[in-house]
C-alpha cells in the first residue's frame, strides 16, 4: 500500500502561517492587556499612543537587518532565533504601566525581535514555493496574522478579566516556545532545484552568498553565474520597489490604527464593553483572514489560466482592495453601533487583505531573489506607518478631549478614520501607475 508523500514546502508554508498568527495573537494582546492596565492606573491617550507605538520602533530598526540576515545566514535560522528573542521577552519582563522605563524597553525587545520575522519568511518562502503557488502560500502565510488578531480579540479579554493582564504576557510566550519547537523539528532549508527556467525565478536555491563567484551548471549545459553582491542602489531607486513601499505604508497605517485603538473605540466611542461585545468583535480578522486566501487563490488563477498577466493582476487586485478599504474607512464614525462600526472595519480590514494579493506578492515577482531585503524595504514603511499612525492619533483623541471630553462623539473620531481611507485612495493610484509584475532583478 503506498501513502501519499505531503510535500514538504507545504509543511514550510503551514508553520509559516502558524508563526504570523502567533506574532498577531502577541500584538493584539499587549494592545487589550496595557489598555485594561493603563485605564486602571489612571493612564491618559497621548502616553498610552506612546507605548502602544514604542514596538513599531524597534520593529523599524530591524526591517531591512532582518532582510540582511535572512539573506546572509538563511531565513530558517534568522526566524527561529527572532521567536526565541520575543518569547522570552513577553515571560520575563512584568506589565506595569506606572513602570514606563520598562515597559518602554520591553516593547522595544520585542518589536525588534519581530521585526525578522516577515523578511525571513519572504526569503524562506521565495527559496521553497514555486512561483504559480506564489499568491496563495504568500496569501495564506500572512492570513495567520489575521486569524491571530481574531483569536486575540475573541480570547485574550475573558483572560485578563478572570486571570489579569499578565497572563496574557505568559500565554504569548508559550505560544512562541511551541512554535519554535515545532520549527526546529521540522523545517529544513530547500533541496536546490534542477529546473534551469525554477532556479532563473529564484526557486530552490539557498540564497545564501557564494564566495566570489560560482558557475551554476543547468540543465542544458549552459552556465550562470551568481555574485553575493546586493544590489541597494537599484533597489533603492526603483519606481516598482516605492509602489509597493508606498502601499505597504498605507496598508499597515489603516491595520496598525484599527488594531491599536479599535478596542478604544468601542470602550469611549461607542460606550461598549469589549467582553460584552462577544464574539463581534473578532470579526474585522476573521473577514481579514477570508478575503486575503480568496485574493491569494483567485491572482493565482488568473495568472495559471492566463486570463491577465501578473501585472495587470497585481494591479487589479491592489486597486479593488484599496478602493472599498477606502470607502469602509471614511464610514466608520458614521454609524454609531456596535454592529455598524463591526461591518464597516470588517469590510476595510477584509478589502485590504485583498489588496495584499496585489502589493505584497509583488516583492517575489520583481525579486525573488532578494525577496527578504525588498520586504525588509517595505516593511519599514509599513512600520513607520505604524509608529506614526498609533502615536499620531492618541494626540488627536486628545486634542479632541477638549471639545468633547468623553470622546463619544462621532466628531471626535473623524479625523482619525478619514487619514487612512484617503491614504489608501493616493496609494492605490501609486500601484496603478508605478508597479510590474516582470522580474527587474537578477
Amino acid at each position: 500500500m503506498t501513502t501519499m508523500k505531503f510535500p514538504k514546502r507545504y509543511l514550510v508554508v503551514i508553520l509559516t502561517f502558524i508563526s504570523t498568527s502567533v506574532c498577531y495573537i502577541e500584538r493584539v494582546g499587549f494592545s487589550i492587556a496595557y489598555t485594561v492596565a493603563a485605564d486602571a492606573a489612571g493612564v491618559n491617550q497621548s502616553s498610552k499612543g506612546t507605548i502602544l507605538s514604542t514596538f513599531y520602533y524597534g520593529y523599524a530598526c530591524s526591517q531591512v537587518p532582518g532582510g540582511w540576515a535572512a539573506q546572509k545566514i538563511g531565513g530558517r535560522k534568522v526566524l527561529l532565533l527572532s521567536f526565541v528573542l520575543w518569547s522570552s521577552t513577553c515571560a520575563l519582563i512584568p506589565l506595569d504601566p506606572n513602570r514606563v522605563f520598562v515597559m518602554v524597553i520591553a516593547r522595544l525587545l520585542v518589536g525588534v525581535a519581530q521585526g525578522f520575522i516577515f523578511p525571513s519568511i519572504h526569503t524562506v518562502l521565495a527559496q521553497w514555493v514555486p512561483p504559480h503557488e506564489r499568491s496563495r502560500s504568500v496569501s495564506l502565510t500572512t492570513s495567520g496574522m489575521y486569524l491571530g488578531a481574531a483569536a486575540g480579540m475573541l480570547f485574550l479579554p475573558s483572560l485578563v478579566k478572570y486571570r489579569g493582564p499578565q497572563s496574557v504576557f505568559l500565554a504569548e510566550a508559550a505560544l512562541g516556545a511551541m512554535w519554535s519547537l515545532l520549527w526546529f523539528k521540522y523545517a529544513s532549508d530547500p533541496p536546490r532545484s534542477e529546473h534551469p527556467k525554477a532556479t532563473a525565478a529564484g526557486f530552490g536555491e539557498s540564497m545564501l552568498p557564494i564566495k566570489g563567484s560560482q558557475k551554476l551548471k543547468l540543465e542544458n549545459g549552459g552556465s550562470s553565474v551568481r555574485t553575493a553582491k546586493i544590489p541597494w542602489k537599484k533597489i533603492l531607486l526603483s519606481l516598482p520597489v516605492w509602489a509597493i513601499v508606498v502601499n505597504n505604508f498605507t496598508f499597515h497605517y489603516a491595520l496598525y490604527v484599527l488594531m491599536n485603538w479599535l478596542p478604544t473605540y468601542f470602550e469611549l466611542g461607542l460606550q461598549l464593553s469589549l467582553q460584552e461585545m462577544g464574539s463581534s468583535k473578532m470579526l474585522p480578522y476573521l473577514n481579514m483572514f477570508i478575503f486575503s486566501n480568496i485574493g491569494g487563490v483567485v491572482a493565482d488563477h488568473l495568472v495559471t489560466k492566463r486570463i491577465l498577466s501578473v501585472t495587470r493582476t497585481r494591479k487589479l487586485l491592489n486597486t479593488i482592495g484599496f478602493i472599498v478599504a477606502s470607502i469602509a474607512l471614511m464610514a466608520i464614525p458614521i454609524f454609531r453601533t456596535s454592529g455598524g462600526a463591526v461591518l464597516c472595519s470588517s469590510v476595510a480590514l477584509g478589502f485590504l487583505a485583498l489588496g495584499r494579493a496585489g502589493f505584497a506578492v509583488n516583492h517575489m515577482d520583481i525579486a525573488p531573489r532578494y525577496a527578504g531585503i525588498v520586504m525588509g524595504v517595505s516593511n519599514t514603511a509599513g512600520t513607520l506607518a505604524g509608529i506614526i499612525g498609533v502615536d499620531l492619533t492618541g494626540k488627536l483623541l486628545e486634542a479632541a478631549r477638549t471639545v468633547d471630553s468623553s470622546l463619544s462623539s462621532a466628531e471626535s473620531w473623524r479625523v482619525v478614520f478619514f487619514i487612512p481611507g484617503l491614504l489608501c485612495i493616493f496609494s492605490s493610484l501609486v500601484f496603478l501607475l508605478f508597479s510590474t509584475g516582470e522580474r527587474i532583478f537578477d
